[in-house]
């Protein structure tokens, strides 16, 4: 929705820590952290400027928003 925030500390506070020492030690995280924060950030301009760019598009950009929060979630509360 537009006006939320999905960055990953806003969606997952209690991780805080585990969020920023994975960002730090391990680097698949970090390159997938990067990764989620571009997309993020194309989806929110999107939303909130419009443009010419396709429904489709769009959703394409979100289901990848939720699968990088998916995988680096995962990667949060593995052991």
């Amino acid at each position: 929705m537009l006006g939320e925030k999905h960055d990953l500390h806003h969606e997952f506070p209690e991780h805080h820590d585990r969020i920023h020492d994975l960002k730090v030690s391990n680097t698949h995280f970090a390159r997938l952290f990067d990764e989620y924060h571009i997309v993020n950030q194309e989806v929110r301009e999107i939303e909130s400027k419009g443009g010419d760019t396709s429904d489709d598009y769009l959703e394409d950009r979100k289901l990848a928003r939720l699968k990088l929060k998916d995988a680096l979630y995962a990667m949060m509360v593995a052991s």
